[in-house]
């Protein structure tokens, strides 16, 4: 199987964490026939190889973006516009969406990017409660609940094919959480931080061209033909 089939036929699959703390609620699109097409879309067009990837692991997905698409960092906006992957879901921007996919286009577009890049999350659905985004280590019960089940998930992405160094994207509490996370598990060699797409988007626009350029001049390195 290729890797992106391998990632289709996970995310069809993926089991559904159980036993969470009263009032988290789990986003999970894909029991959309929608979602499953826009899925296997995406995946069989950037993924349709048997190439290994180093792997940029956010938080969690989020309402507006993965927790809608099933695509990490892609809003139904993105999807379509950047994509020409058409979609009927709701058109809302994610403001981590739309850092990537500027990062996307400064290290040569989607189709070279995705050739060495696969994105996931630490845990690979996302959570709400009362509505508004949850992050896995916003509420310790959550954290210690997911332990087995997020380390279980990663092995699962592992095998479609994963380099030895990792990215965290996320510089504060994602990367305190991964290093100790790693340690216990042994997924990686080494996980690397980088500042996290929300955290540009909401509080450094101003220098979003800087951070563009952290990111370019951090990944270039992974990506073989970046230079030809």
């Amino acid at each position: 199987m290729t890797f992106g089939e391998k990632i289709f036929k996970y995310y069809q699959q993926i089991n559904v964490p159980q036993d969470l703390p009263t009032g988290v609620e789990v986003l999970y699109p894909f029991d959309s026939t929608e979602v499953a097409d826009l899925t296997r879309s995406f995946y069989m067009r950037y993924f349709n190889d048997k190439r290994p990837r180093t792997f940029l692991i956010g938080i969690n997905p989020g309402r507006f973006g993965g927790g809608s698409t099933g695509i990490p960092f892609t809003d139904p906006k993105i999807l379509e516009e950047k994509l020409q992957i058409p979609n009927t879901l709701d058109k809302r921007h994610e403001l981590s969406s739309r850092f990537v996919y500027q990062m996307i286009d400064a290290l040569g577009g989607p189709e070279k990017f995705y050739d060495s890049f696969y994105f996931t999350s630490v845990c690979p659905l996302g959570f709400v409660r009362d509505g508004k985004n949850l992050n896995y280590y916003d509420d310790k019960a959550l954290e210690e609940a997911l332990e087995e089940y997020m380390a279980g998930e990663m092995r699962k992405q592992l095998d479609f094919g994963g380099n030895e160094i990792a990215f965290s994207l996320g510089m504060g509490k994602n990367i305190k959480f991964l290093k100790e996370f790693n340690r216990r598990h042994n997924l990686f060699k080494e996980i690397r931080p980088l500042p996290h797409p929300r955290w540009i988007m909401q509080y450094r626009l101003k220098r979003l061209d800087e951070f563009i350029g952290v990111y370019r001049e951090t990944l270039a390195p992974f990506m073989p033909d970046f230079h030809k």
